[in-house]
């Protein structure tokens, strides 16, 4: 497989995921879901905040949970959109045994499904945001953002949760249907000990190593810093750390990851053709 190949299962996947994603409605009904859902969440989180700290919203905690949340939205966008793939094209479309016998490559096809997840991700992200800004006040000054390291944070995080997907949707090869949840499931496990809501700090220090080892830590660290460098400061956690070490950390695991994803995909591929889990269908 070469690489205009790839680049071109990229591209593919990446429009077809758009289409799957924004045609199950009209625009204006896909519209209103696409700013409803965000702002639900985001509601519940602050009135969970209200109620424990009695309104107190003048505090860094705010911030930082806030945007800690916003941009956790991309995390299980992300990984469900990579895995999902799997579950979408074997037992909705049936079309996954008709891709393996294409000229597709295969995991740049999984990618570019969750890229796509990550473009209507961002509407979520960004809405929350605003939200946040205009109706409660969160402190963001778009002149003040650190926008090099923003758009550095930001690429490669998503690099960093393709490569978690792709290790999902590599097993996801070997499970049935009734573990289509497995993105959402494992993002969600992953809210507690990343620090998206909290300090690692909070977490008894037994469990605390979980957070440490998961790239997702620094990257959410990297972008509250990118947009309000005094809120994570204010935070002893990763306070030690440099933007350029928490970078350099975030890159690693991404490389880590990536080994992961590449090797567990020859694995998890060679045992399903190997079964015959390409075209069986599982939901039943």
């Amino acid at each position: 497989m070469n690489n205009s190949e790839t680049l071109r299962s990229f591209r593919t996947a990446t429009w077809l995921g758009w289409q799957i994603e924004s045609n199950w409605t009209d625009p204006f009904l896909f519209a209103v879901y696409s700013i409803i859902k965000p702002l639900a969440g985001a509601a519940i989180l602050v009135v969970m905040y209200s109620v424990i700290t009695k309104g107190n919203f003048d505090t860094p905690i705010f911030p930082y949970l806030y945007f800690g949340n916003a941009f956790y939205i991309y995390v299980g966008a992300i990984m469900t959109g990579v895995s999902w793939a799997v579950i979408d094209d074997r037992e909705h479309y049936k079309t996954l045994k008709y891709m393996y016998i294409a000229p597709i490559h295969i995991p740049a096809y999984w990618l570019g499904r969750g890229v796509a997840r990550f473009l209507t991700g961002s509407f979520s992200v960004i809405i929350t945001i605003a939200f946040g800004v205009i109706f409660l006040h969160v402190p963001l000054d778009l002149a003040t953002v650190n926008w090099p390291l923003f758009i550095l944070s930001l690429i490669l995080g998503v690099a960093m949760l393709c490569m978690m997907g792709l290790i999902l949707a590599s097993i996801t090869l070997l499970v049935a249907h009734h573990f289509f949840l497995i993105g959402e499931a494992v993002a969600g496990a992953l809210y507690l000990f990343s620090g998206a809501i909290f300090p690692l700090d909070v977490l008894p220090a037994w469990i605390r190593p979980v957070g440490f080892v998961m790239p997702i830590t620094y990257w959410l660290e990297l972008m509250r810093r990118s947009m309000v460098s005094s809120v994570s400061q204010a935070f002893p956690t990763l306070q030690r750390f440099s933007d350029l070490q928490l970078a350099g950390i975030l890159v690693g695991l991404t490389v880590v990851f990536a080994v992961i994803a590449y090797f567990l995909f020859r694995w998890c591929d060679f045992r399903a053709r190997e079964e015959g889990l390409i075209d069986r269908v599982t939901n039943y």
